[in-house]
């Protein structure tokens, strides 16, 4: 694998989205977002993606320019319209806004209707990690999940991030998708030509199915099939938990926002893209406002360290925390460069061509 050091990824990346007319700030906001996922070693939300935010623009249903604004707003809340705009800026300002009402009413929390894809939730929830909050950070999708017992995608993957800090150890950062896997991870094992664990997704007939390319076809065109929720299918190993996760991201982002939900997400009109009306959704807690925040995360460490600390199973010698694997992959990233599949490798050139933008990677 091509081995990139981050500066570099992130000067490209900032340089594409220059060239649609960002100005720095706004570039690098988007560039960082997609660099982070790849530093934090989930590279299906990475500069992988890149594509997917230069296709959009380009075909008029991202609109970079535009900016968020306020449609209705309380001391402790508030509902945004993203104007169809480039959802990591969109998420940004919205986190931001989050923020500054947990300073002033103990919590903030912003709806979001008419986003983009906004990147990994992480990107968000560890934005309040930073002011010394705790940080909850949703968004709702295109449908490519199957509920449980339908053959039919209806819901999206509907990822939820919460960060919250600790005293002594890394905060605690859980940043996953309510269904099985996410698409990016289709894509990877699509790309890399290798079959898929049984239990990830299903064929139109809604039966299982190892075929990367087969279920992407699926979903492209919408024939049917799609990923399962987390769980997986039936009943057995509750399925349907993870769909009923997915629904209440939904309810969040979208009922609540007064935007888009299930299919009504990134919908294509009379064989015509349009926006995709993606909603978010961000909380911003100020822990003082509840105990005091040294008592807090004391508290958290000593409940992350119970759990590390707990029997492991035969043959097993660690217990993982949330986060504690992303965070091994940063210290290991930023001193020895990111790892990129070839073929993302060959699409960033690509890119850098289309843009005008010089591949130094």
């Amino acid at each position: 694998m091509p081995i990139v050091q981050k500066h570099n990824l992130l000067n490209f990346t900032q340089k594409v989205f220059q060239s649609f007319g960002l100005n720095a700030d706004d570039a690098f906001i988007c560039a960082d977002n997609l660099v982070m996922a790849d530093l934090r070693g989930i590279p299906s939300h990475g500069v992988a993606r890149l594509q997917r935010y230069v296709d959009g623009i380009r075909d008029g249903v991202i609109l970079p320019h535009t900016r968020p604004t306020i449609v209705k707003e309380t001391p402790v809340s508030a509902v945004i319209d993203g104007q169809a705009g480039l959802g990591q800026l969109v998420g940004h300002f919205s986190t931001r806004l989050a923020i500054a009402k947990a300073k002033q009413a103990a919590v903030g929390i912003v709806t979001v209707r008419n986003s983009n894809h906004y990147g990994i939730a992480g990107y968000y929830s560890m934005m309040i990690l930073k002011e010394n909050m705790l940080g909850i950070s949703m968004t709702n999708s295109a449908p490519l999940v199957v509920p449980t017992f339908s053959r039919e995608m209806v819901i999206g993957t509907n990822p939820i991030s919460l960060a919250a800090p600790a005293k002594n150890r890394q905060p605690f950062v859980l940043d996953m998708a309510t269904s099985v896997i996410p698409r990016g991870k289709l894509e990877v094992y699509n790309r890399e030509e290798k079959k898929m664990p049984e239990g990830w997704t299903v064929d139109e007939n809604g039966q299982v199915t190892t075929d990367p390319g087969r279920v992407l076809n699926n979903l492209i065109k919408r024939l049917g099939g799609g990923i399962l929720p987390l769980g997986g299918e039936g009943e057995l190993f509750s399925g349907y938990k993870g769909y009923g996760l997915a629904v209440l991201v939904d309810i969040l982002c979208g009922v609540l926002s007064g935007g888009a939900y299930a299919d009504l997400v990134d919908r294509t009109i009379e064989g015509k893209k349009v926006p995709a009306e993606v909603g978010h959704f961000f909380l911003a807690l100020d822990i003082a406002s509840f105990i005091n925040p040294d008592t807090f995360t004391a508290k958290m460490d000593d409940l992350l360290n119970r759990i590390q600390n707990s029997a492991k199973a035969v043959n097993q010698n660690h217990i993982y925390i949330h986060g504690e694997k992303e965070f091994t992959f940063m210290e290991k990233y930023e001193k020895q460069g990111i790892p990129l599949q070839e073929k993302v490798y060959k699409n960033l050139q690509t890119i850098g061509q289309q843009c005008q933008v010089d591949f130094i990677l």
